[in-house]
């Protein structure tokens, strides 16, 4: 009998959410499995940068079908311009992806524009935009290295994971750029984020050859290149912020896709009659690769702090038990056996790492769920406006308990609001109760909305039609189509209060992080976080330029046997 899907009442709360990580189906992992089974040829076509680390680099993309093109500008930044926050207006190196091969007129365009930001406008031949700064020790130490001849230490490659870190990487129309809707139907784009994830794929190669470049600026006699191995360890680092938040409550259709994909590939995998022992040993060895790696996850944030030390503690627990105590012969669906294993013992952190390493053992199994991770989403969804308020409430109750069980006319319920700033237009949470504000509020308030259209239905004879309801009440329609919508996509909806006292805005985050594959959770507080992005992925040959690796380098063997 197969498995079912974990309820989405179960799924879909922020403290699950938020210790969600990567897995097989996440769109980092996507891209890089596409690159190599399609052959796509990466190799740079032009480096003119100065001995300052001022200029132009151009990194070529050939697939089958088309060519896209890493346009990259590096700039001598003020190290007191530097800074993470999105009302930055300098950066150490501006960048867009080019829909082909772009001649020397183009280069210019993008050179007027590109280096602004947000202040420039691109075209819709420009498929992202994105900046980054360097971490400036890590940075600084490389380059010193490699210019004296010899090699960085490996052990602050590991403790801080990237040379350079982006702070937006924009695409999907904005600032100029080509909208979703004129490439969604090109193969290599289909799926969500493949445009900004291969961007960030070849910043990482600029990285290492900027700080190549510098180091033989510095020392053209003794300077040496970064040691693949060395570059392999190093990802693009990346700094998100509540502006990434409010995607998971906008996309419900999208993030059912998402979640119904990993849910299904899931129980798949807790769905298998039969488990060999050389499975056991290779989610043995998955177990014990992640808590190595997890010994160089360095947090300066409490609570994360703690959820690491209580994984790692989790994971020495379950690699004894799997070494000594699992016996897959002794239940009828041994990885189902274990799953509730570790979801009686350990933390949610720990059960969702679990999720992760069973589904990376069945690639068989999981890999063609990828497909079904995006949707077309419309403009405006049509409320079935002869359904009856009776039926909506129905539907609010099977769907939205959390919102019913919730007592919003507690101020500590309310607490908090969701506005975009005058100055950047980027998403914020404000202090409903200590700051102006509130009447700019944007709808995502999603329990609350809930729980007073459940109380307005009190009102309203159960056979009323929706069509009068929303005549005399057209305030409503968001929230009525909410409702209609969850019950096609029920696992589209965080099952939690998004503006009470007590909201992590870092659990969404992590989730939609999860999902494009970051690793290496850094909380700066409750509101910002830094990842690693592509950190140990296997870089194109030197000499051809194409991928051929092994799909599990998210868990670095080289670690592991440290």
């Amino acid at each position: 009998m197969a498995v079912a899907l974990r309820s989405p009442d179960e799924v879909m709360k922020l403290t699950r959410m938020g210790a969600f990580h990567q897995t097989r189906l996440s769109f980092m992992r996507v891209l890089l499995r596409e690159m190599s089974d399609s052959r796509w040829r990466v190799h740079q076509t032009l480096w003119d940068v100065d001995a300052s680390g001022v200029g132009t680099a151009l990194y070529q993309v050939d697939m089958p079908e088309r060519t896209y093109t890493l346009v990259a500008f590096a700039h001598d930044l003020d190290p007191a311009m530097r800074s993470d926050r999105v009302i930055a207006e300098a950066w150490d190196a501006t960048f867009t992806l080019y829909d082909g091969i772009p001649d020397a007129a183009t280069v210019e365009r993008l050179r007027a524009h590109v280096p602004l930001q947000e202040a420039g406008r691109i075209s819709e031949q420009e498929l992202t935009l994105a900046r980054a700064n360097r971490s400036v020790r890590l940075f600084e130490h490389v380059v010193s290295s490699l210019a004296g001849g010899g090699q960085p230490d490996p052990l602050q490659l590991a403790e801080t994971g990237y040379l350079m870190r982006t702070t937006a990487v924009y695409g999907s129309g904005k600032f100029g750029a080509v909208d979703r809707r004129f490439i969604r139907s090109r193969p290599e784009l289909r799926r969500p984020f493949q445009a900004e994830l291969l961007s960030v794929y070849l910043i990482r190669l600029f990285s290492f050859d900027i700080v190549n470049h510098l180091a033989s600026m510095r020392a053209p006699d003794t300077a040496g290149k970064l040691a693949s191995p060395l570059r392999e360890q190093l990802g693009i680092g990346n700094s998100t912020g509540l502006g990434m938040a409010p995607f998971i409550a906008n996309h419900p259709r999208l993030i059912d896709r998402w979640m119904t994909a990993r849910e299904t590939a899931l129980a798949r995998v807790r769905s298998q009659p039969e488990v060999v022992l050389a499975d056991v040993e290779r989610l043995t060895d998955y177990v014990q690769r992640l808590q190595h790696d997890a010994e160089h996850w360095h947090t300066g944030h409490v609570a994360q702090a703690s959820k690491v030390e209580t994984l790692k503690a989790d994971l020495v627990a379950l690699s004894d038990y799997l070494s000594n105590e699992f016996n897959p012969d002794g239940a009828s669906q041994p990885w189902d056996a274990l799953y509730e294993w570790v979801r009686k013992r350990c933390s949610v952190e720990a059960q969702e790492a679990l999720v992760s390493l069973l589904i990376e053992l069945y690639p068989e199994l999981v890999d063609n769920l990828s497909h079904r991770m995006f949707i077309d989403e419309p403009a405006a969804v049509a409320i079935d406006a002869q359904m009856s308020t009776g039926r909506l409430r129905e539907l609010i109750e099977q769907y939205y308990s959390f919102a019913l069980e919730t007592d919003f006319d507690d101020t500590a319920a309310t607490a908090r609001f969701w506005y975009a700033s005058e100055e950047k237009l980027e998403p914020r949470l404000g202090e409903r109760y200590d700051e102006a504000g509130a009447h700019l509020e944007h709808p995502l308030a999603i329990g609350r909305d809930i729980s007073r259209l459940y109380a307005m239905l009190d009102g309203h004879p159960p056979s009323t039609t929706l069509a009068r309801l929303l005549d005399a009440h057209p305030e409503l329609r968001h929230t009525v189509r909410r409702v209609q919508e969850a019950a096609r996509y029920p696992y589209g909806e965080i099952r939690d209060n998004t503006i009470g006292a007590s909201v992590k805005p870092i659990d969404i985050l992590r989730c939609k992080l999860s999902f494009l594959g970051a690793t290496r959770f850094d909380p700066r507080s409750d509101r910002w976080v830094r990842i690693t992005m592509f950190q140990n992925a296997p870089l194109p040959d030197d000499a051809s330029g194409l991928l051929d690796a092994p799909d599990d380098w998210v868990l670095p063997r080289a670690r592991a046997a440290a």
